[in-house]
């Protein structure tokens, strides 16, 4: 694995880039290869315009290596809750949960908004493709939503997570079947599941039959058995998985009394790792081109050869040859599912204020 020393942007620390591909910029088959990096990296948490800035100065470094695709973690803009309760029990939220909640809505983004609107200029300004995990807020409903943007500048859409996992689901919303994008690109078909979703055989169905090419993982799972999950989807749906993760000490959160990871903060010290990373990417054959890495804040980096999605593709194409829709087929409900519909535009207030 080639270690390369990056500029310091991180706290005036060196972030490393880490590839086990040949970075210099010669290729004889250059529209055939598409370079991609995964951030590694921890949001400043409460603090978007901050978040932002990190952002910008990752996928600067990114682009300077001529990266063409950039790939940061779930939640990375809104921060990923780890460790908190929002002092919930069954029949019972606290005052300071409640309070906890507030700051957490308020470090959200609007989608579209300003956040959108400068998210969506770095990617044209760095002439990227960026898929960015952020906390939406709709109202005051917040969802887990991947972002993504072409390298003019252009918002391209979303994806909201359909399904959050275990306590998430007491602050999140549930997407539904109207954003799960595949965006045909001019580096490849390109869509993505956030974290547990990605072990939903019939989502990950509904992608392929989108005819996902690049397969984003944003995700929150370090463990090492993640590792087999994005092995597996890349095997099945002939893709190449790239899974972006951040790597989180106790001290990128406030400390306690204002932010406690629930039963496990006494035996915290500022420099506890409570999110090792394990960001990874991975061929349409199974093996692994850059990462995992679980050693801190990094960019990794690998050259994507297109040509290995048809060769994959001929052992197994879960939607094609290896199909059989007579006997098993998926039906997918992709209009909104709204929880009020007007029939007219009676029910819009009049006045200045509607």
């Amino acid at each position: 694995m080639a270690l390369v020393p990056s500029d310091p942007i991180n706290n005036g620390q060196s972030l490393p880039l880490i590839a086990e591909v040949n970075m210099s910029s010669d290729s004889s088959s250059a529209s055939a290869v598409v370079r991609a990096t995964v951030v590694q990296a921890s949001t400043v948490f409460y603090d978007t315009p901050a978040t932002l800035d990190k952002a910008e100065r990752l996928l600067a470094e990114a682009a300077s290596y001529g990266s063409q695709l950039v790939v940061f973690p779930e939640a990375f803009v809104g921060g990923y809750p780890r460790g908190s309760t929002f002092g919930v029990s069954i029949g019972n939220r606290t005052a300071k949960g409640k309070e906890e909640f507030r700051k957490y809505h308020a470090s959200a983004i609007d989608v579209p908004g300003p956040e959108v609107d400068r998210l969506a200029a770095m990617a044209g300004k760095y002439k990227v493709f960026l898929v960015m995990g952020v906390i939406e807020r709709d109202g005051y409903t917040l969802y887990c939503t991947i972002l993504f943007f072409d390298p003019q500048g252009h918002y391209l859409g979303k994806h909201r997570k359909v399904m959050p996992t275990a306590l998430e689901r007491v602050i999140w919303g549930f997407g539904d079947g109207s954003t799960i994008p595949v965006f045909d690109t001019p580096i490849g078909k390109i869509g993505a599941a956030i974290c547990w979703e990605n072990r939903m055989p019939l989502l990950r169905t509904a992608m392929y039959a989108k005819g996902v090419e690049i397969y984003c993982a944003p995700t929150a799972d370090a463990r090492d058995i993640w590792q087999a999950s994005m092995t597996h989807i890349a095997l099945e749906g002939g893709c190449f998985v790239l899974s972006a993760n951040q790597f989180c000490r106790r001290k990128d959160y406030p400390p306690p009394p204002e932010y406690v990871f629930a039963g496990t903060d006494d035996d915290l010290n500022p420099d506890s790792v409570v999110c090792a990373g394990g960001s990874v990417i991975i061929s349409p054959s199974g093996n692994v081109l850059a990462g995992p890495n679980y050693d801190g804040e990094a960019l990794i980096s690998a050259d994507l050869d297109l040509g290995e999605i048809a060769r994959a593709k001929f052992d197994f194409d879960v939607v094609g040859h290896y199909s059989r829709p007579e006997v098993l087929s998926l039906i997918v409900r992709d209009h909104p599912s709204n929880p009020v519909t007007f029939a007219s535009t009676s029910g819009k207030p009049e006045g200045p204020y509607k």
